[in-house]
């Protein structure tokens, strides 16, 4: 009797533990990003996870840390000479500086809500040393993880084309708007 009382008790000790953290594939896992111009023209391009990790204990407390390598940042849209000045020019001052800050960081710091597989999440993201919440969608999965999130690049000094810093930019003018599309793939 005690050793069936024992097994039930360390039954529920282990099923209440985390929805254990997965070994995650960095290099098949990927941000996609886009940004878009006033006149609707955009670029998309790709990232890549330096570190991973998440964890969910008892299916409604996650917690997690990302940090994403910047050096990594590539344009899908344009290719040769263009794609080359593209991805020099986000990689510049004029963007995300990655000389100087070579990686970006989400750290999750808060639950709001959690429906079946799905949880809306507060974090603090972190680009070019600036750090600001940001509220997203992580959608669980048995072999990946996904999420949607839009942040707004002028919160994190990055003016090339904003109007937020800059008047009359007509047609020039790149929304402060950009959209990720992470997805997590695990091993």
């Amino acid at each position: 009797m005690k050793t069936k009382t024992l097994l039930s008790l360390l039954l529920i000790a282990v099923s209440s533990l985390s929805f254990a953290q997965s070994e995650y594939n960095l290099e098949s896992s990927k941000i996609q990003w886009k940004g878009t111009k006033i006149t609707n023209q955009s670029h998309t391009g790709t990232l890549k996870f330096k570190e991973a990790e998440i964890k969910i204990k008892n299916k409604i407390e996650v917690s997690g840390q990302f940090k994403v390598d910047m050096k990594t940042i590539t344009n899908d849209d344009l290719s040769g000479e263009w794609k080359q000045k593209l991805e020099g020019h986000l990689k510049s001052d004029d963007f995300f500086s990655v000389d100087k800050h070579p990686e970006a960081n989400l750290i999750i710091k808060k639950v709001n809500s959690q429906k079946e597989n799905s949880y809306n999440l507060t974090g603090d993201l972190t680009i070019k040393g600036i750090t600001h919440p940001i509220d997203f969608t992580l959608e669980v999965y048995d072999d990946k993880i996904k999420s949607i999130l839009k942040f707004d690049r002028s919160k994190y000094d990055i003016q090339f084309g904003s109007g937020s810093f800059f008047e009359n930019l007509g047609d020039n003018l790149i929304y402060d708007e950009i959209n990720l599309e992470v997805i997590l793939n695990k091993i």
